[in-house]
């Protein structure tokens, strides 16, 4: 397995100055990463504290990165599996690192029901995610499904995992908004 580290992600935020005219308040790599393991992660590129948002924030995403967006709010970020994710050849090491990669995402209590995969977990989002890259095999309780580039799953807290199905690393896009508990 790699020990590939996530690409930077240019992100540029946009605003508007004491006059009202528009312009670029930043134009960088988001700094806002957690590496998970091997080529596997979370780049954070916004997240909002409420419905609606606040727009006098510089940085939406400078604030700890975990698995969920705050409460009543949203994140907006890439995630990155690494390739090798299919094989859970040693289950008690495969358990170990979803382990360790979920608390280290503040997520430890996401991991409600794992006899299906080690990385099973069901947050109390709303999450629009897209495949960007790579193949990707969506497990849930009592269904799965491949998924292609461009493929776009509506994840509506439901217990899941995601496994990286191809040898390079995949690649995603997600939305994920606070939803009332249920």
């Amino acid at each position: 397995m790699t020990n590939e580290k996530l690409p930077p992600f240019r992100r540029i935020v946009t605003a508007n100055n004491d006059e009202g005219r528009s312009g670029i308040l930043s134009d960088a790599p988001t700094p806002h990463i957690v590496q998970s393991g091997p080529g596997r992660g979370l780049v954070n590129l916004w997240a909002t504290d409420s419905t609606p948002p606040a727009l006098d924030v510089a940085d939406g995403a400078d604030r700890q990165i975990r698995l969920e967006p705050p409460s009543g709010g949203t994140v907006f970020r890439f995630f990155q599996l690494g390739p090798g994710t299919a094989e859970v050849a040693d289950t008690a090491a495969a358990e170990r690192a979803a382990t360790a990669a979920f608390e280290r995402m503040g997520a430890a209590h996401l991991r409600v029901d794992t006899r299906r995969h080690p990385s099973m977990h069901r947050s109390h989002t709303l999450d629009y995610i897209m495949l960007l890259k790579g193949r990707v095999l969506l497990v849930l309780d009592d269904a799965e499904t491949v998924l292609n580039p461009f493929d776009v799953v509506i994840q509506r807290a439901t217990n899941h995992a995601w496994i990286n199905l191809g040898d390079e690393p995949a690649l995603l896009m997600g939305v994920l908004i606070d939803a009332a508990a249920q």
